[in-house]
């Protein structure tokens, strides 16, 4: 047994020994419940911008890690390759998946829509104003800028945007050098591993903050929109909850079996992610830490690196059922009778426009945007009905996408047969600390 694998054993034991308080994801969810309870019963305390800077400061930490090991992780993953056309295998067998679990997504909205019609008669109003900034957002965005913001203006200011696409596209590139130069890309290749062990320790250490940047995330959101926001639409976000969990049991779920293990494992292993996109509402907070527990879920370096970043802008399942979803809420609500013609629009646009806001503050709201003034004008001013309560379902949003991006890596993994089934069983049986430094810094 090698000196790395005792050290990680000696790690796993310690983590498993330490005080239920000291546990992350129990400090995460009890930061979560006191930002809830503080939300609704101070709110004015709660809307303090000190309050808010704690959520805001803590994803700022994370997203300041994400360029470096993005880059790190693919140009690493590429130059370990012989055969250069793996990558583009990859890339297809990942984009195959995406879309057609993206369907899957699409159509179980439009069918939940359907059978439940919890719009009709509601006769809400909102504030029509609110909406408008997001209007001419998807106005401006357009699927051939989408592709051209892929290349970035400069290498540098890619790292300095933190862009995942044009990063990604810069490591690629760099990654394929580095292979074409053999033996002496080798010395290049190593600096870069050692640069990954290095990020991913920070990541350990910027975690141990994520108990405050939750209690502060979740305290502002309840304190600002609060229970009175939810209204007669507590109808919908009751729907949209219930088939976000249909997707992730019964569609991925199924996926897991095909691959040989059980979807819940997999929530429990990736558990202080999940927790820690709930309380930020942004699953970019804990991308770093899913890329690192996938790797040590038995997933090849190279799939991880290129599945995971590809996945944040590609395979958005849960912005894809709140799109349909929401569309025939608006719909139902305004009195609006939608043909099967228009329904299957519906499909074909939100599975475009999903692509495209990638990386747009508010990207739920602004496809619902683009998707509503392409399918039928007249639903445009609905969003004013939803847009209140927007907030309260962005968290399921984000957590169905980073789920849905976990068990994508696994199953290219998978196909790719690159999936390690000892570690992957191993590693669903036991507790990954993720703010350890010395469980992190061992990664790959």
């Amino acid at each position: 047994m090698s000196t790395t694998q005792i050290n990680a054993m000696g790690t796993m034991r310690r983590s498993k020994s330490k005080p239920w308080y000291k546990v992350l994801y129990v400090q995460v969810l009890i930061a979560i419940i006191i930002g809830v309870l503080m939300g609704w019963l101070w709110p004015d305390l709660a809307t303090n911008e000190w309050v808010k800077a704690l959520g805001d400061g803590f994803i700022k930490l994370i997203k300041m890690v994400i360029a470096p090991i993005i880059f790190c992780t693919v140009v690493s993953g590429i130059a370990h390759i012989q055969d250069a056309s793996k990558v583009g295998r990859v890339g297809i067998k990942a984009l195959l998946y995406f879309e057609v679990v993206s369907s899957f997504a699409l159509l179980i909205g439009l069918v939940v829509g359907n059978l439940i019609p919890i719009g009709q008669g509601l006769g809400a109003t909102g504030d029509a104003g609110a909406v408008v900034k997001y209007l001419k957002q998807a106005e401006t965005q357009k699927s051939v800028d989408f592709v051209l913001n892929i290349i970035p203006d400069s290498v540098v200011g890619a790292f300095a945007k933190g862009d995942i696409l044009q990063v990604l596209l810069f490591a690629i590139l760099f990654g394929f050098a580095l292979m074409t130069l053999g033996e002496r890309g080798h010395r290049v290749r190593d600096v870069i591993d050692d640069c990954a062990h290095a990020v991913f320790g920070v990541i350990a250490i910027v975690m141990k903050a994520a108990p405050i940047g939750a209690f502060g995330a979740m305290a502002y959101t309840i304190g600002k929109f609060g229970p009175a926001a939810l209204g007669n639409l507590i109808g919908l976000i009751a729907v949209f909850y219930i088939t976000a969990a249909l997707f992730v049991f019964l569609v991925l779920g199924l996926i897991a079996r095909v691959i040989g293990f059980n979807i819940f494992k997999f929530l429990g292993y990736i558990k202080d992610e999940l927790l820690i996109v709930l309380g930020t509402s942004s699953s970019e907070s804990a991308l770093p830490q899913l890329m690192e527990k996938l790797e040590r879920l038995g997933c090849s370096k190279s799939v991880v690196g290129l599945v995971v970043p590809t996945g944040y802008s590609f395979n958005l399942d849960g912005t894809n059922i709140y799109m349909t979803l929401a569309t025939l809420f608006i719909a139902q609500a305004l009195g609006v009778d939608l043909t099967w013609g228009e329904q299957f629009t519906i499909f074909v646009v939100a599975m475009l426009t999903s692509k495209g806001a990638s990386g747009v503050t508010g990207a739920g709201f602004v496809t619902l945007a683009a998707t509503l003034s392409v399918v039928n004008p007249a639903l445009v001013p609905g969003m004013a009905i939803v847009f209140s309560v927007d907030k309260f379902m962005s968290e399921v949003r984000a957590l169905t996408n980073i789920t849905g991006n976990g068990i994508a890596t696994v199953f290219v993994s998978w196909w790719e047969g690159e999936l390690d089934r000892n570690k992957l069983k191993a590693a669903l049986n036991r507790t990954v600390d993720p703010s350890d430094v010395e469980t992190a810094v061992t990664t790959g």
